[in-house]
């Protein structure tokens, strides 16, 4: 949440006031109108569940399908955004095939192909698969057969495979290198859909991808796939725009819950994001089923951005600590210590979090608490960074860490995530979040390194901002800033790898939670693309919004 770089204000001497850029959506969402009646919705419904069914039968003869005929179903319904649909299926095929080979027993590209997505999948579902499989399809030089250096379909397949690496698995950046070099070179010779699959996976490799976006742009290739299945497709269709319809239907009432808040607290200073917020939102749980989440985590996404601008461009030390006393203290007449211009914020902060409580059955309530601790626990990193400012500390690169990963606030949103989930949230999972395991540094370190590339690559205007990493790099090391950012986008990589590592030895029942934390990081690679912030500079991310929520897409 964490800003990379305000816009400069007409008043140089008032910096902080006023220093973001405005809401790029004004009122749009809130007088947009959801175009699906509710006959047509019905209709719509009642044809998807007739979908499903036929679906479920192409799992029926699961024993008879080869491995390759799994991979790609189970492939081509995550890609279509419909495989939550069919979890129980896709668990069972993976297991089945996590001790079988390909059957071919061949080296050619398809056989690659066919083993790189095994490899992939059952990664990414937390099986541990050996890199191993890839030896065959090397020579006694250990080189891949040249063939493949002109089979696109093979060499995305590997490149995306070699992405799902682990700390300790170093043939596998070989691997990465070998791939995105000859899809480099065939970029540009490629015809759709191929030729769009591989510049996303260049900028953004697959198992890193945001799946709403990659569903978004799929569904329309998959259409040009000459032997595409048309009851996956016409279901991928019914279920996008179903979705979509309710997505519009939230962000309808969001917007108009942040207009009344946004409003009342009178924090002008504090930046204006309440789209952008709710798309990171679809980006960790779209489906129908997570409405409930999603309210709940825009909800406190949003008052954290609050707080977080008001500790990191507003607010005085002294007003910090009493900011951070007040927060504490968790309760409404504690609102008597701040500055008056704080009253309404921290009423409004306390009461939103309070009526979670509505929501919550009687056996989720105890959630709330963790919820609480978790922004407790938030607003004293965000203290401590505000104590570094305002004595002009230059920690160490890895005091900065230690600080930073924490008070850029995924920590507390991997709690808060779990707050409003039905089956995934139990009280192990919750205790799990708080202690911070792998998976959560790792997702905060991850957010740090990205930020902190991008607020170099910018440069800083808001005078309270604390040294970011890069910076603290190098001083500690002299070296220069473009070589410090390799330093820094190679740490992120190998932070990935540690993520990939945690998800595949955690306990099964851990798992869920564990994957929610990668969809929230996921989001990290397109907000931070390229060196923006598509979260502070929210005109960077309106093309993907305009795409994901107002380009409908025709069924049948």
């Amino acid at each position: 949440m964490a800003a990379s770089k305000p816009a400069a204000t007409a008043d140089p001497g008032k910096q902080e006031m006023g220093a973001f850029e405005p809401c790029v959506w004004g009122d749009f969402f809130v007088t947009y109108n959801p175009p699906l009646s509710q006959s047509l919705e019905r209709s719509m419904r009642e044809r998807a569940e007739q979908l499903k069914d036929q679906v479920r039968g192409l799992f029926e003869d699961g024993e008879d399908r080869s491995v390759a005929d799994v991979v790609t179903l189970v492939e081509t319904l995550e890609r279509l955004g419909i495989d939550y649909h069919f979890r129980g299926e896709i668990g069972t095929a993976l297991r089945r095939i996590l001790n079988e080979e390909p059957e071919h027993g061949t080296t050619s590209p398809h056989d690659l192909h066919v083993a790189a997505l095994r490899f992939r999948l059952l990664r990414q579902h937390g099986f541990w698969v050996s890199a191993d499989i890839f030896d065959k399809f090397k020579d006694e030089t250990g080189n891949f057969s040249p063939s493949l250096r002109n089979d696109p379909v093979s060499l995305l397949s590997l490149y995306n495979a070699a992405h799902m690496a682990t700390p300790s698995e170093d043939t596998l950046n070989d691997v990465i290198v070998f791939s995105r070099y000859h899809l480099e070179v065939l970029r540009n010779k490629l015809r759709p859909p191929m030729a769009e699959q591989v510049s996303r996976a260049l900028d953004i490799p697959l198992p890193r991808t945001v799946g709403r976006l990659e569903t978004m742009n799929y569904i329309r290739e998959y259409e040009q796939v000459e032997l595409n299945s048309g009851p996956l497709l016409e279901l991928s269709k019914l279920d996008f725009e179903l979705v979509r319809s309710l997505h519009l239907k939230e962000l309808k009432a969001l917007s108009l819950w942040w207009r009344d808040l946004y409003d009342h607290v009178k924090l002008s200073y504090a930046r204006d994001r309440l789209v952008e917020n709710y798309f990171w939102a679809c980006s960790v749980f779209h489906e129908e089923e997570s409405s409930r989440t999603r309210l709940m985590f825009v909800k406190t996404f949003g008052l954290l951005s609050l707080m977080d601008d008001t500790y990191g461009v507003h607010a005085t030390l002294e007003e910090c600590c009493k900011l951070n006393e007040a927060i504490q203290r968790w309760d409404r007449s504690a609102a008597s210590i701040l500055p008056e211009y704080l009253h309404t914020f921290y009423i409004k902060l306390l009461d939103n979090i309070k009526e979670f409580e509505d929501t919550l059955g009687p056996h989720e309530k105890y959630r709330l608490s963790y919820a609480e601790e978790a922004i407790k626990s938030l607003s004293e990193y965000y203290l401590h960074e505000a104590k570094w400012s305002n004595e002009k500390y230059a920690p160490s690169s890895k005091e900065h860490l230690e600080v930073s990963h924490m008070s850029l606030g995924f920590p507390t949103l991997a709690i808060v995530m779990l707050m409003g989930v039905d089956n995934t949230a139990t009280k192990k999972a919750f205790d799990w979040a708080v202690n911070v395991p792998n998976i959560v540094r790792a997702s905060g370190q991850i957010t740090r390194f990205l930020n902190d590339i991008a607020s170099y690559k910018m440069g800083k205007t808001n005078n309270k901002d604390v040294a970011n990493s890069v910076e603290c790099y190098m001083k500690e090391h002299l070296v220069a800033g473009e070589e410090v950012v390799a330093v820094i986008s190679a740490l992120a990589e190998d932070t990935w790898r540690m993520m990939n590592q945690a998800c595949m030895e955690i306990e099964p029942a851990l798992l869920p939670a564990a994957q929610l934390v990668v969809n929230l990081t996921k989001m990290l690679e397109v907000i931070y693309l390229g060196g923006r912030d598509g979260y502070t500079f929210g005109g960077d991310l309106k093309s993907l919004i305009t795409g994901l929520f107002l380009k409908p897409i025709v069924v049948g």
